[in-house]
């Protein structure tokens, strides 16, 4: 067998292998402290309500300013004012959810440009965004981010 062969060979079996420890690994470990994929129970929130409440900043950059005005514009539709949330139809986005170790800058940009398949939440899935250019979904990004660091998410 050639050395790419032994190469193809050697990373298939490390994929399965992680695969099956992956299936195999007790999974009533608890996440990391304070980081859980699992929503919040949304019973005693109102329909269309905020989901969470978002402390602001006393100032926000010249950049993140932008970004409120834009998300102002196309996101809080859905996502609530300040990223809020809105029971029943959006996900707030000042969310451990949402912390850039989990979802980093890049996949605001990838929501917005290919949609999101549902997948921590129950919403549906979000639909993609047309009107929004690269400079426009940073600053949004950026308005995002100095929110979550207001809450205590880094």
């Amino acid at each position: 067998m050639s050395k790419v062969g032994l190469g193809i060979a050697a990373f298939v079996i490390v994929g399965i292998g992680l695969a099956l420890a992956n299936l195999w690994t007790d999974n009533d470990v608890a996440p990391a402290a304070g980081h859980s994929m699992e929503p919040p129970d949304l019973s005693d929130v109102a329909d269309n309500g905020p989901i969470v409440e978002v402390a602001l900043p006393a100032e926000l950059t010249s950049e993140a300013r932008l970004g409120q005005v834009a998300f102002e514009a196309v996101c809080a539709d859905c996502h609530g004012i300040n990223a809020a949330g809105q029971n029943g139809v959006a996900p707030p986005l000042v969310h451990i959810t949402y912390e850039p170790n989990h979802h980093g800058d890049g996949s605001f940009l990838s929501a917005v440009r290919n949609g999101v398949q549902s997948h921590h939440w129950s919403f549906g899935n979000m639909p993609m965004i047309d009107g929004l250019t690269n400079g426009d979904v940073r600053a949004i990004t950026q308005y995002i981010r100095e929110l979550q660091r207001e809450n205590g998410i880094f």
